[in-house]
């Protein structure tokens, strides 16, 4: 199995003004998007409990996840990792500058488990290139290092050992729900 990603060919501008410059951007090619019915089926059939039981289930561990991360509590999803709170914010040097005026957004922090992020690590991509005028021009499997971004350090993940992230220019103090401690964010492409 293989994850497909397409890279079209747009005018990437970065003022109003600017004439703009023609670069291969790379998008993930989603799949459609699975249904919670089919989800909850198949769980079922899985586990051979009946799908009524594994709604039941499914209902009241997502009501319960909701309320504990909302709490501030970072809270497992099985076999995937974690979730919590985090907001982005910016930074003030004087105590009395402090005020929720400060934070830009609100956000919802997944951390995946090293199992999710070994398998990601070792799964292939398949690139579909596309030109500007929706013409496919080239097909690329990959053969990078498999490096999987780590939400919680500045460290990526590379097929089980940390390895530097190398982000965007676009930094923003990010603080957490484990005491604030600041990270930094890249600015990501569309």
């Amino acid at each position: 199995m293989a994850l497909k990603v397409k890279a079209v060919e747009k005018l990437v501008k970065f003022s109003k003004n600017d004439p703009g410059v023609w670069r291969y951007v790379m998008s993930p090619d989603l799949y459609i998007a699975l249904s919670q019915e089919k989800v909850i089926k198949e769980a079922a059939l899985r586990s051979g409990v009946s799908r009524g039981v594994m709604q039941a289930c499914w209902d009241a561990a997502g009501e319960v996840i909701k309320a504990w991360a909302t709490e501030g509590h970072s809270v497992a999803l099985p076999g995937l990792g974690t979730m919590r709170f985090g907001l982005r914010a910016k930074s003030v040097e004087k105590v009395e500058d402090v005020k929720a005026g400060l934070i830009s957004s609100r956000r919802i922090i997944f951390t995946p488990a090293i199992d999710l992020k070994e398998e990601l690590a070792s799964t292939a991509i398949q690139i579909t290139c596309y030109d500007r005028n929706g013409e496919e021009v080239k097909r690329v499997t990959s053969a990078d290092g498999g490096t999987v971004e780590d939400p919680e350090s500045d460290t990526s993940q590379t097929g089980g050992s940390g390895t530097e992230n190398q982000g965007g220019d676009n930094t923003q103090t990010s603080g957490d729900d484990s005491g604030g401690k600041p990270s930094q964010g890249g600015a990501e492409e569309p």
